[in-house]
């Protein structure tokens, strides 16, 4: 009757490896700085530079929207903006959705 194994037996556990605590926290530790520097640091940067660019916006810069719209500012106030996409055409955004400041002249070639 080999195949049976008594309850003493099967409720001992394994024993533990030597060593085995610090390489576990070293190992979480290495993931945590893997984990910074390739998703959340880069987060933050563009999150700053992306508040950064909100708020040196100013009338007459041609931008483009997270809809895909481009036009030009023509009114600024503390949260949003007026943005002229074709000739007496003005709609009003929240200033989080303007995703880039276009060069001067970019809304002639497009």
């Amino acid at each position: 009757m080999d195949f049976l194994i008594s309850t003493a037996q099967a409720q001992a556990g394994a024993p533990a490896a030597p060593g085995g605590g610090m390489s576990s926290i070293f190992m979480m530790i290495a993931m945590f700085a893997i984990f910074y520097f390739m998703l959340i640091r880069p987060q933050m940067k563009r999150a700053k530079e992306q508040r950064a660019m909100v708020a040196a916006l100013a009338a007459g810069d041609e931008v483009a929207t997270s809809t895909g719209m481009l036009g030009t500012i023509t009114e600024i106030s503390e949260t949003y903006v007026s943005v002229e996409i074709a000739p007496n055409v003005v709609v009003k955004l929240q200033k989080q959705a303007i995703t880039a400041v276009l060069p001067k002249g970019t809304l002639k070639s497009a």
